[in-house]
């Protein structure tokens, strides 16, 4: 967990967006070549959980990410001088990071007991999916991209 940090947190949920449906190992491997201010502060957080993880004795492959939360800290108020003596305010947003690992077995064993709940959630994303694109799909191609570029070279 990171407290504090000067990153807005709508800036770093595009980053966790796109972190979370992989391996922690492998966000850990792909996090530094984002091209995004906000990825180095949450590659520490997973560095972090990964360290936590091998005290207690877990496999980092055994790992996958239960939860990625950003959410928002408190707001700095500023302001920038205008013009005929006026004031413009403006806010410095800040974020809470959370990141919880789980083993897979763990997360299997619960789909298991749940399956029915589980296959009404899986219909509702199939139909977000065809009735309406996601508002950070060109930002995770973006981000494919750059990561392709980088293993090429």
């Amino acid at each position: 967990m990171q407290k504090y940090v000067r990153v807005t947190p709508k800036k770093m949920r595009f980053i966790a967006d796109a972190v979370r449906m992989m391996a922690p190992t492998e966000a850990v491997e792909k996090l530094p070549f984002l091209p995004k201010r906000g990825s180095e502060v949450l590659l520490k957080v997973i560095k972090s959980a990964l360290d936590n993880a091998k005290q207690k004795g877990i496999s980092d492959s055994d790992l996958i990410f239960k939860e990625i939360q950003i959410s928002e800290g408190p707001r700095l108020r500023r302001g920038r001088a205008a013009s005929r003596g006026r004031w413009h305010p403006f806010k410095r947003r800040m974020s809470h990071i959370r990141v919880v690992l789980t083993n897979k077995v763990e997360k299997s064993g619960v789909a298991a007991k749940s399956e029915e709940g589980k296959t009404s959630i899986k219909n509702s994303r199939a139909i977000n999916k065809q009735g309406k694109k996601a508002s950070n799909t060109k930002f995770k191609n973006k981000i494919a991209k750059v990561l392709r570029k980088r293993k090429e070279n």
